[in-house]
């Protein structure tokens, strides 16, 4: 049995009819920068996240860069966030010409260690900015205690994260800011690059809305430094098609979730380590990431037996050579590095069936006995 690691084509064909038409009422609308299609997403998603203003913008690498720049963040500044996330999270901090600080991760969430947080922190802190990595929420409560006593911004790497929830709250609603983005992989995938910003200031939104169109307002008046950064009208339409099936698919990720932990426990007991959705959280699950031993071997075996799987992520941050001249070096984060050697995650999207899920679960059994 041959077992992807995301299968589209099944989402598509279900709403194949649906995209096609929208995307020819955009053509022969011929407005195709920031129309209504955008307006009518940036709508949607803000109220989505309880917060009043969404922007939409070309990629989620951009969300986080605007966010960033819009918040004040430049040249000199710190900004505290973990090593074990997709690399857009620090450059964007690279890119605002500040300097990415890292902070070690919870063993269980993956996600940045609170307690861990304020020994970072000196004059040159700015912001801090948590990553809800694999679609399960950081620990906001602590973190935003810390940034209220210290007057720092909050911005939220929730690129992997739309639909989830910390204590009732969505993600984005207790931050300055949050950044989603919607590439084609992600559970609301556009069929390109997309991305936005939500946040509850209006001040912050104006200034991110300006940033994206080359700083300028009005036309051809630039008050800032900004860049080409628009959502696609075409990727916004085919998203506006896909988002009212957002929280079924988030749904159906979690049942195959509990599925996969399930079977897996059945089989394995404690050989490995399965996610954990820390009470009060609603974890959407863009990725079933597990802890194993002989990590590398698990995955070639898999892969000789079509299943297919990936490495979330196998190199730090904090160890990247681009980020050599910041002066860490390996030990100096010995939670992420161990996940960094450990961490695997199994085919997941809405559609997997069942007897896959337990095809998989049967490989993974057979190579540990």
């Amino acid at each position: 049995m041959k077992v992807p690691m995301l299968d589209l084509s099944e989402q598509y064909a279900t709403l194949r009819d649906e995209i096609l038409q929208t995307l020819d009422e955009v053509m022969k609308s011929s407005r195709f920068i920031l129309g209504d299609n955008v307006k009518k997403l940036e709508q949607d998603v803000a109220t989505y996240s309880n917060v009043p203003y969404g922007i939409g913008v070309a990629n989620g690498s951009d969300a986080l860069h605007i966010a960033l720049q819009a918040s004040g963040i430049t040249a000199g500044d710190e900004v505290i966030t973990t090593p074990f996330t997709f690399f857009a999270t620090a450059g964007a901090i690279a890119r605002c010409n500040a300097t990415p600080v890292f902070v070690d991760i919870d063993p269980v969430t993956f996600n940045i260690d609170p307690a861990k947080i304020e020994e970072k922190i000196n004059d040159k802190t700015k912001a801090i900015m948590p990553v809800h990595l694999y679609g399960q929420s950081s620990d906001m409560d602590p973190i935003m205690e810390i940034a209220k006593k210290h007057n720092l911004y909050v911005i939220e790497d929730a690129a992997q994260a739309i639909g989830a929830t910390y204590k009732g709250n969505t993600v984005g609603q207790l931050s300055d800011a949050a950044t989603y983005s919607f590439f084609p992989t992600k559970n609301l995938g556009a069929y390109g690059d997309a991305g936005m910003i939500v946040t509850k200031h209006e001040d912050l939104a104006e200034k991110m809305r300006v940033i994206r169109v080359h700083g300028s307002k009005p036309k051809y008046y630039h008050h800032v430094l900004g860049y080409n950064s628009r959502l696609d009208e075409m990727q916004a339409a085919i998203l506006n098609v896909k988002f009212p099936h957002l929280n079924d698919w988030s749904e159906k990720r979690r049942n195959i979730a509990n599925r996969y932990t399930e079977l897996l426990k059945a089989s394995l007991g404690d050989k490995i380590v399965t996610p954990v959705e820390v009470e009060g959280n609603y974890h959407v699950f863009h990725q079933y990431t597990i802890r194993v031993e002989k990590r590398d071997e698990l995955q070639k075996f898999l892969g000789e037996q079509g299943v297919s799987t990936m490495i979330y992520y196998p190199q730090p941050l904090h160890l990247q050579p681009v980020f050599k001249d910041l002066g860490y070096k390996e030990g100096d984060f010995p939670i992420t590095e161990k996940a960094a050697k450990e961490a695997i995650s199994l085919p997941m999207f809405p559609e997997l069936t069942e007897e896959q899920q337990q095809y998989v679960v049967e490989c993974v059994t057979k190579f540990y006995q």
